[in-house]
């Protein structure tokens, strides 16, 4: 086994992948078996070239049972329709996060291919995720098996009442894995956070998982802490322990990995908690929801955050959760929101199928996808964007929001603008974005410019133009920018003496 990379960028580019599907679209166009084990070089070479991280979503062994769940359940089955049109049994594959044993899928390549894979990575200079899921396994998972207390136990009463909620093993009632908001996912198990025997199995697990990748992305991390869990079982869980279940893994991995990283799925405002808990990057669903429903305004409120709190978050406009950003945007503003997701500071993830303006959201449980025809201006517009951002060379660098000042005491769209720069000694990113359908123009308050010199060129690395700027007219008014809807600029600086 490969040890841990300790090369981690500070901002990170992560490239989410559904394994399962991507692997078999590769075996379609290539027209032969494609796993872990054969990916084709010029995949890694062309597709993965502009991101520091690859996640491989969805690697696991599958549960059979849990397969049989997804084949039948009817409102699973209106999902599959939409994405596939028509879809077959052989199609459905299992929920990823019903996970029966933390190996890699023989369907995919086993761990041998994955050691494969991974390899090929390090030699790119890239490095490797995979999921971690701590709130629950599958119901056949071999845990079941074992007389513990790693699960939420329950009671034929509970069983008669909720048969939605429990289930048996032989003679015991169990739990089925769940939220506090909503009905639980029935091809799993609970697993009870406060247990010690399950803690000892989540580091167990963790160790074994950290031979094989450089971190993990943990599904719905918040429902471990003790105060969700709480919430969410009350007393069937039993005394909350003094330390927190994240604390206690996160330590223990780390001392045996101390370079391993956690990447936490988080909602509800709970960011924070766990990133004072022991996660590198947690989710930033705040800025998706703002950059979703509200305006510039609101994502400017949101960029106001301490930079302790800024630097250890995901940003993104799309996953596997959610609707693919073409279809959730729109194609031009989906633009603008990629420019902000991509330039802030903290973890930078697209979702495969992203870059090419993928409409279809494909269910996690189907193995196959539908062709999809590629929109090659938003591939173009994505692969500039990436050359553009502010990349690992700015990781040591400062970030500083920047105040924009209307042009006119009339005009009021530079409230439309948000603007920011990344510094570090004499170089600098200014990246400016019109978050609105309308035309918008204001004067952009650089920071840290040396006036004394003649003037300044400006090189927009995105849209290819260069524009000259005299040091006097920068210091008494700032940067004059108009900019069309949902369009933006990404600034290199140049002096001229």
């Amino acid at each position: 086994m490969m040890e841990t990379e300790i090369n981690w960028p500070k901002h990170p580019r992560i490239l989410e992948i559904n394994t399962w599907p991507w692997l078999n679209s590769l075996s379609e166009q290539y027209n032969t078996p494609i796993n872990l084990n054969n990916i084709p070089d010029e995949i890694l070479d062309n597709n993965f070239s502009l991101f520091d991280v690859i996640w491989l979503m969805g690697v696991w062994e599958r549960s059979p049972k849990s397969r049989k769940i997804a084949i039948e359940h009817p409102d699973l089955q209106i999902e599959y329709r939409k994405a596939l049109n028509e879809f077959k049994a052989e199609d459905v594959v299992g929920s990823p996060y019903s996970i029966h044993y933390y190996r890699v899928d023989n369907h995919l390549g086993g761990n041998e291919g994955l050691i494969s894979f991974r390899k090929k990575l390090k030699d790119r200079g890239l490095l490797l995720i995979l999921d971690y899921v701590p709130n629950h396994v599958a119901i056949d998972h071999l845990w079941t098996l074992l007389k513990s207390n790693v699960f939420i136990k329950g009671n034929q009463e509970d069983l008669t009442s909720h048969p939605q909620e429990f289930f048996t093993v032989v003679d015991q009632v169990y739990a089925h894995g769940r939220d506090p908001y909503f009905l639980p996912w029935t091809d799993t198990i609970q697993i009870n956070a406060f247990s010690s025997e399950a803690r000892e199995k989540a580091i167990f697990t963790l160790l074994d998982i950290a031979q094989l990748c450089n971190g993990v992305r943990c599904d719905m991390a918040m429902l471990m802490t003790n105060k969700v869990f709480i919430q969410t079982w009350g007393e069937r869980a039993g005394l909350p322990p003094e330390t927190e279940f994240w604390v206690a893994v996160i330590d223990s991995v780390r001392d045996k990995f101390p370079e391993f990283k956690f990447l936490a799925e988080v909602y509800w405002g709970m960011e924070w908690d766990l990133q004072q808990q022991g996660f590198d990057f947690c989710y930033d669903k705040t800025l998706y929801d703002r950059l979703l429903y509200d305006d510039a305004q609101s994502v400017k409120g949101h960029l106001q955050a301490a930079w302790d709190y800024q630097k250890k978050l995901l940003r993104f406009i799309e996953n596997h959760d959610e609707k693919r950003a073409i279809e959730a945007f729109g194609e031009d503003k989906s633009q603008a929101a990629a420019i902000l997701a991509l330039t802030l500071p903290g973890a930078r993830l697209i979702h495969e199928g992203q870059m090419m303006g993928y409409n279809i959201k494909l269910p996690v449980q189907l193995g196959r996808r539908l062709n999809e025809e590629k929109n090659m201006d938003l591939l173009l517009f994505y692969q500039n964007l990436l050359k553009a951002g502010p990349g690992k060379y700015f990781s040591e660098g400062n970030w500083e929001l920047l105040n924009i000042d209307p042009v006119n005491n009339y005009d009021i769209s530079s409230a439309n603008l948000i603007a920011y720069q990344w510094g570090l000694e004499n170089n600098y990113r200014v990246i400016i974005v019109n978050f609105s359908k309308y035309f918008s123009r204001g004067h952009v308050r650089l920071k840290n410019l040396d006036y004394t010199i003649n003037a300044y060129e400006f090189i927009d690395l995105l849209n290819h133009k260069q524009y000259t700027h005299k040091n006097e007219n920068l210091e008494k008014y700032g940067l004059y920018t108009e900019l069309t809807p949902w369009s933006g600029h990404i600034f290199s600086i140049k002096e001229i003496n």
